[in-house]
């Protein structure tokens, strides 16, 4: 069985080249066809060249967040949704995109420059560690992030401990109804791709519980197709059998808020 490290350099890996392809409409990780469209061209403070279509939902839409607000983004990327909250907490407001991949960050900041927004910032690192304090963040946002993260009991309890008491999280991701095949789960193309590393639904939102959250709502949910050619790499065999499970790729947008006691 790999390792966690060994799944999260292969996470870098696939999502460093994301940014030498053409810029995707398909989800975490793919190349050319549509799953779903997440269309964020009529967002005030949508930055196009921040998209490269790696969403799987838009968790900053009714995620509450106010001007002067402190928002932290997990899985930034090269900035799509930090510059929509940007927008959002306006001058007095701060906004902070965390990734491990430093072909992004950098991306982040190159963007961020044109940009010229001295509130926004990019930290290199990871989600089960993050470089931010305690009781620090008003709203943490993510979008089809954290099925990569392969320790998400860890991943939630830091977001707990960064959140102010009394703040709350938005995140966009994908689950499943059904279980993905076990021998699935030790591919690195489908782990890439959002599918081998999600949770069932109902597993995913037990970690959010047990993690101490209250007011825990999936906000939207809808059952999404994943195209062969979102995963490369993958054998025919391998395919076959995914396909022939009784497993339904889910994207939800989930919130809940740390208590403020």
């Amino acid at each position: 069985m790999k390792n966690e490290e060994q799944l999260k350099s292969e996470v870098k890996d696939k999502y460093s080249a994301i940014l030498n392809k053409p810029k995707l409409r398909c989800g975490c990780g793919g190349k050319k066809e549509v799953v779903f469209e997440i269309d964020y061209s009529g967002i005030d403070g949508y930055n196009p060249e921040a998209d490269y279509g790696l969403g799987c939902g838009i968790p900053t839409d009714g995620a509450g967040v106010k001007q002067g607000d402190t928002v932290l983004d997990l899985g930034s990327g090269a900035g799509n949704d930090v510059f929509v909250a940007r927008r959002l907490v306006g001058e007095s407001g701060k906004v902070i995109g965390i990734d491990m991949t430093e072909a992004m960050i950098a991306k982040g900041n190159s963007n961020n420059a044109k940009a010229g927004y001295t509130n926004v910032e990019f930290r290199l690192g990871e989600i089960e560690n993050m470089p931010v304090d305690s009781n620090s963040i008003d709203v943490v946002l993510s979008n089809c992030v954290l099925n990569l993260v392969p320790n998400k009991e860890h991943a939630f309890s830091e977001i707990m401990r960064v959140l102010k008491p009394g703040g709350h999280f938005s995140i966009s991701d994908i689950v499943t109804r059904g279980s993905i095949p076990e021998r699935l789960r030790e591919i690195g193309a489908l782990y890439a791709g959002c599918v081998s590393g999600a949770l069932v639904k109902e597993a995913y939102i037990s970690i959010i519980e047990k993690s101490g959250f209250a007011d825990i709502v999936v906000k939207n949910e809808r059952p999404i197709s994943v195209p062969d050619d979102i995963l490369d790499g993958v054998n025919e065999e391998d395919l076959d059998a995914l396909r022939s499970s009784d497993t339904v790729i889910i994207s939800i947008t989930v919130t809940g808020r740390k208590p403020a006691a």
